[in-house]
């Protein structure tokens, strides 16, 4: 099978499916999306990064690049196998459905997740515990930086690594041999989330692919500094003596931000990371291709040149661009771990550079279809006609408004909506824009066709997923279970046949 045959699916986050514990999780409602897509002909699930969340509570800002976020974990699986009983969920919240309460959730799953490592402790089979130490071997080189990042974390009240006692900011290693004896229990406790999480994910995958659906995943280019990945390594990444960056990621003004986005991450230390063979980031990729098929990579353009901001700014209106490690990086890769089923984020400023180093790998780039329409503000090499094979159309992204609330705010504009309205031959302002926008990206030449679910749903604005630049108030739209019910899978199916991007559903 080719890695890219032509096909369709869509872009939904785990936590925004259904379920009675305030956040959507790989338990029943995941299998029933999966049944979903399956009975209207799709063959892709795109998720978000799948990392555990921390302040913000943006995937893209996770506490570890390897680790998976122990909110996904099903409660209801833990009381299947009696780790949990039914009264240690008793208390639940009344939790909202339509979206997701973080303040209210997180901490009343861990305490509920720590109920589920002492019902492990007690009444594990044998095989259960030889499964979670085979794992846990397996995983060491990250998992043990993680569980003991973790439980310094929470012993310190949840603050930043650079604010802890500098012995344990800075891995003086006796500190860090005392802490990992004082720790013991809850070491454990951060090992055995990650190894629910890593089966519960296994078995949905598994399931995923027997009914023909693969999974594509989130790889963003850089890690958060408050993570296991910067403080277990401080090394490869440009920080001072006391552990802040001395520079931060970032964009230049663009589209999203007149400020530009200022996201905070250090940069990496290439030349260091070069020295071994970027072996960080092999292991990282290696993970990650554990959970998933196909790997979308955030800022692609940020391997050829990155925006790098002076460590102290608060936007990201200074800056400068700087060389990143280029092809020799994704050759050596390569050579580590054979082809690379990457999708390349190349939106924003993307240079002759970035696309040759796209090229040469033979990577498919992305096409968003709200960036093609204004004939003065929109960008014609969006537009479908302009579209190559080796590429994913996209109706929106999770950055981007819903197809109906940018159509009908101000966001579109007379300009782009007439533009549109000509390029789909309609001579009136249509009620379903969401629907016109489907069918041309499903009608793409391009090989891959995806579409938010909040699209499929014509949902407006209050289903965004993400603004940037917006610290708060993101990552929390959920859907309900009765909005599956309507006709939006039929009509899904059809026009998956019509543009010959189906497979028919096994039975």
């Amino acid at each position: 099978m080719t890695l890219f045959p032509r096909a369709s699916g869509i872009l939904l986050h785990p936590t925004s499916l259904p379920g009675r514990y305030g956040i959507g999780d790989l338990g029943t409602w995941a299998y029933k999306f999966v049944d979903w897509l399956h009975s209207a002909h799709q063959s892709i699930w795109q998720v978000l990064p799948l990392g555990p969340t921390s302040y913000g509570d943006s995937p893209y800002q996770a506490l570890s690049a390897m680790a998976g976020n122990p909110n996904l974990i099903s409660l209801d699986m833990l009381i299947d196998v009696e780790w949990l009983t039914p009264g240690d969920v008793a208390d639940k919240p009344p939790f909202p459905e339509d979206h997701v309460d973080f303040g209210w959730i997180i901490p009343w799953r861990e305490v509920v997740l720590r109920k589920a490592y002492d019902g492990f402790a007690r009444r594990a089979s044998k095989a259960h515990i030889d499964a979670f130490r085979a794992w846990g071997s397996k995983n060491a080189h990250w998992l043990e930086d993680y569980a003991l990042f973790m439980a310094l974390k929470n012993a310190h009240g949840g603050k930043p690594w650079t604010e802890w006692e500098e012995p344990l900011a800075l891995r003086d290693r006796d500190a860090l041999i005392d802490a990992e004896k004082r720790q013991g229990k809850e070491l454990d406790l951060y090992r055995f989330q990650q190894w629910v999480f890593a089966e519960q994910w296994a078995a949905l995958r598994t399931y995923a692919h027997s009914k023909g659906i693969r999974f594509v995943g989130d790889i963003p280019i850089f890690v958060a500094h408050d993570s296991s990945d910067v403080w277990a390594n401080p090394h490869l990444f440009a920080l001072d003596p006391k552990g802040k960056p001395i520079t931060q990621a970032g964009v230049p003004p663009d589209y999203f931000s007149e400020d530009g986005q200022l996201w905070g991450n250090p940069h990496y230390r290439w030349d260091v990371m070069a020295k071994d063979g970027y072996h960080w980031w092999i292991r990282r990729f290696q993970a990650q291709l554990e959970q998933v098929d196909l790997l979308r990579i955030d800022h692609f353009r940020g391997f050829e040149g990155y925006w790098a901001v002076p460590g102290s700014a608060k936007t990201a209106r200074v800056g400068a661009w700087v060389k990143g490690p280029g092809l020799p990086f994704f050759r050596a890769i390569e050579s580590a771990l054979g082809a690379l089923p990457i999708i390349a984020e190349d939106l924003g400023v993307i240079t002759p550079e970035v696309d040759a180093i796209r090229l040469a790998l033979n990577l498919p780039g992305m096409k968003v279809l709200q960036f093609a329409f204004g004939e003065s503000t929109g960008d014609a090499k969006f537009l479908p006609h302009k579209h190559v094979e080796n590429c994913i159309v996209y109706t929106g992204t999770h950055d981007n408004n819903t197809t109906f609330g940018w159509y009908i705010t101000d966001e579109s504009g007379d300009e782009a909506r007439d533009h549109l309205m000509r390029y789909v031959d309609r001579d009136y302002r249509t009620i379903e824009p969401h629907w016109d926008m489907i069918r041309l990206a499903w009608a793409s030449v391009a090989h891959t066709a995806v579409t938010p679910l909040q699209d499929i749903l014509g949902l407006g604005r209050d289903a965004r997923m993400n603004t940037p630049g917006k610290p708060y108030g993101n990552w929390q739209w959920r859907f309900t279970p009765d909005m599956l019910e309507g006709p939006a899978r039929g009509r899904l199916a059809a026009l998956t046949r019509l543009y010959d991007r189906a497979e028919e559903p096994q039975t």
